[in-house]
C-alpha cells in the first residue's frame, strides 16, 4: 500500500496551528464578507470561492471559519500526509484496510460494467461478480414488484443492513411502488417486531433477512421470532411457503438454507456494512423504486466517486469537506456536528450518517496501531427541519459551545402544497444566515453571539441520482478526513468486545451467577432476574 504521513507530524500541521493562532482562533465571518464586498452585494467574491458545483449537489462553504489562506494550507496539509495516493490506492483495489487485510471497494458496487477496463486491474473479477449479483437482484426485484399479493416488505437487519436501506427508502417514498408497504425491523427488543406482525398477514408478507454472516445475534433473533409467526400463521403449509416468504442478502448460504431460505443474494468482505447500500443490501429500495430507479441512484453515486478522484484537489468537494472536518476538530476544538435535513424525507439521514462517521473514525489509534494525540471523529447529531428550530437550535444559536451546522436543502418539491416550501426554504436561508450574523442586545438574554459556522448541501431534487451522489459525497468526505489523521476507517473492532460481553451476561441472567461480576453489574443483574 502506499505509505502514509500522519497528519500532526508534517510541517504544514505546524503552519496550520500558527496560522491558527494568530488569524484562524479570532476569524469573525462578518468581517471576511465585509472585506470582500463587491459592489452592493457583500462577500459576492467569497461566495464564489467557498462555494462550488460537484454532480448533483451545491456546497456553500462560505459561511464557515476559514480563508484562502486556511484552506491553502489545509489543502498542502492533504498533500503531505499522501491523501490522494491514499485515495487512488483504494480506487486500484489495494489493501487499504490493513488491521482486516482487506480492500476497501464499495466504489464498485456502482461502477458501470463497461467499465471493467485492463483484466489486470486486481477488482476486474470482483466488478463481474457485482454485475452477475445486480442482476439477478434487480430481477427478484422486479419479481416482487409485479405481485400483488405482496403488498408488505419487512427488512430484518441491524446497523448498516438496517440504516441504510431504511433511510433510502424513506428519502425516496416518491419513487416508490404502489400498493406496497415497507417496515425495517432491527431492535432486539421485541417491542419493535411485535407492533410490526401485528399489522402484517403472513400470506402477504416477504421477509427479507439482512445478514453477512447469517449469525448477528439481533438480527438472528428477530428472524426466528418472524419465522415462529409465519410458521404459527401458516400452520401445516408454513415449511412449503418459507422459500417464497423469505429471502435472504448474505454471504452465509448453507446458513440461509438451514433456516428454509431459498433466495438469497451475497456480498463480498471488501464491503464494509456501513458501505453496504448499494450491495444486495439496498434490495428493499430496490423493490420500492424499481430496477431503473435503482441503476439511477448508483448513477448518482459513480458520478460522485469520478469527481473524488478526477477533480482537482482545489476544487474537490469531498476533499474540501473532509479538510474543513480536520480544521474544526482539531484546531477549533469543536466536538460535534449538527445536521439538519430540510426535507421530511430525509428524517433518517442523520442516524445514518452517525454510523458512517462515527463507526468508520471513532478511532484512538493511527493505522500502526500507535496512540493518537489529537482528536478524531466528532459526535454526528441532527433533526429534520424546521423541527429542530423548535428543539435545540436554542443551544445552536446562544449555547456555550460552537457547533458547526450542516443544512441539506432541495430546491423543488414534489408536492403541490401551495406555501409550503417557500417557508421551508426561507428558514434555511434565515437559520444559517441567524447563526453568521447573530444580534447584540445590551440586555443579554436577546443576544445572538453570531459568527457561528454552517454549511448549506443543496440539491435541485430529491431524486435516486441525487439521493446517490449526497451518499458518495458523505463517504469519500470520511475517508478524506480518517486519511488525514491516519486512521483505519474502515474496521470496527470497538463494537465487538459489547457483543462478547452479552453472550455471558445473558448466560447469567437465566443462571444468576454473579461470579467474577463487578459489583454494579452484578447488583444490576440480581434486579433484572425474574
Amino acid at each position: 500500500m502506499t505509505g502514509t504521513t500522519r497528519c500532526d507530524r508534517t510541517p504544514a500541521w505546524a503552519a496550520l496551528q500558527a496560522h491558527f493562532a494568530v488569524a484562524g482562533k479570532g476569524f469573525d465571518l462578518r468581517q471576511a464578507f465585509s472585506a470582500n464586498a463587491i459592489g452592493p452585494a457583500k462577500g459576492a467574491q467569497r461566495f464564489a470561492n467557498f462555494s462550488q458545483q460537484a454532480p448533483y449537489v451545491f456546497a456553500d462553504l462560505s459561511k464557515n471559519l476559514i480563508d484562502e489562506q486556511t484552506e491553502s494550507l489545509l489543502q498542502m496539509l492533504a498533500q503531505q500526509c499522501g491523501l490522494e495516493a491514499h485515495r487512488d490506492a483504494m480506487f486500484a483495489g489495494q489493501k487499504i484496510n490493513t488491521t482486516e487485510q482487506r480492500a476497501v471497494m464499495h466504489f464498485l458496487l456502482r461502477q458501470p460494467a463497461q467499465q471493467a477496463g485492463d483484466p489486470a486491474q486486481p477488482w476486474h473479477d470482483a466488478l463481474a461478480e457485482v454485475h452477475s449479483t445486480l442482476s439477478s437482484m434487480l430481477a427478484y426485484a422486479e419479481q416482487v414488484r409485479a405481485d400483488d399479493s405482496i403488498t408488505d416488505v419487512v427488512n430484518i437487519g441491524i446497523g448498516g443492513s438496517d440504516l441504510g436501506p431504511q433511510m433510502a427508502v424513506l428519502a425516496l417514498a416518491e419513487f416508490s411502488v404502489p400498493g406496497k408497504r415497507f417496515h425495517f425491523v432491527s431492535n432486539v427488543d421485541g417491542h419493535e417486531l411485535a407492533g410490526i406482525l401485528s399489522q402484517l398477514d403472513a400470506e402477504k408478507t416477504l421477509f427479507l433477512v439482512a445478514s453477512k454472516t447469517f449469525t448477528t445475534p439481533e438480527t438472528m433473533t428477530n428472524a426466528l421470532s418472524a419465522k415462529r409467526w409465519f410458521e404459527a400463521q401458516q400452520g401445516a403449509a408454513a415449511a412449503s411457503k418459507i422459500g417464497r416468504h423469505f429471502a435472504a442478502l448474505t454471504s452465509n448460504v448453507a446458513g440461509a438454507q438451514a433456516f428454509g431460505i431459498t433466495t438469497t443474494f451475497g456480498f463480498w468482505d471488501w464491503v464494509g456494512g456501513r458501505y453496504s447500500l448499494m450491495s444486495a443490501i439496498g434490495l428493499p429500495l430496490a423493490i420500492s423504486i424499481g430496477a431503473a430507479g435503482f441503476k439511477e441512484f448508483l448513477a448518482g453515486a459513480h458520478a460522485m466517486d469520478e469527481h473524488f478522484r478526477s477533480a482537482p484537489a482545489a476544487r474537490n468537494l469531498p476533499i474540501r469537506l473532509g479538510l474543513l472536518d480536520v480544521w474544526y476538530r482539531n484546531f477549533h476544538g469543536f466536538s460535534s456536528r449538527s445536521l439538519a435535513p430540510y426535507h421530511s424525507g430525509l428524517q433518517r439521514l442523520p442516524a445514518y450518517l452517525q454510523q458512517l462517521e462515527m463507526e468508520s473514525n471513532g478511532k484512538r489509534v493511527d493505522r500502526r496501531g500507535a496512540a493518537l494525540p489529537f482528536d478524531t471523529a466528532p459526535v454526528l447529531w441532527g433533526e429534520p427541519g424546521s423541527n429542530g428550530q423548535h428543539a435545540y437550535f436554542q443551544m445552536l444559536h446562544q449555547g456555550t459551545e460552537v457547533v458547526p451546522v450542516e443544512f441539506v436543502a432541495v430546491k423543488k418539491a414534489s408536492h403541490t402544497l401551495p406555501g409550503h416550501h417557500e417557508k421551508l426554504l426561507a428558514n434555511v436561508l434565515a437559520q444559517a444566515q441567524a447563526l453568521m450574523l447573530g444580534q447584540a442586545d445590551a440586555g443579554g438574554h436577546r443576544d445572538f453571539p453570531g459568527n457561528r459556522p454552517s454549511t448549506v448541501l443543496l440539491l435541485d431534487e430529491l431524486t435516486p441520482a441525487s439521493l446517490g451522489a449526497l451518499i458518495a459525497l458523505q463517504e469519500h468526505r470520511v475517508f478524506v478526513s480518517g486519511a488525514i489523521w491516519g486512521i483505519n476507517s474502515f474496521d470496527q473492532w470497538g463494537v465487538e468486545l459489547g457483543k462478547v460481553l452479552a453472550k455471558d451476561v445473558e448466560a447469567r441472567l437465566a443462571s444468576g451467577d454473579a461470579t467474577g461480576l463487578d459489583a454494579s453489574t452484578a447488583g444490576l443483574l440480581q434486579k433484572l432476574r425474574p
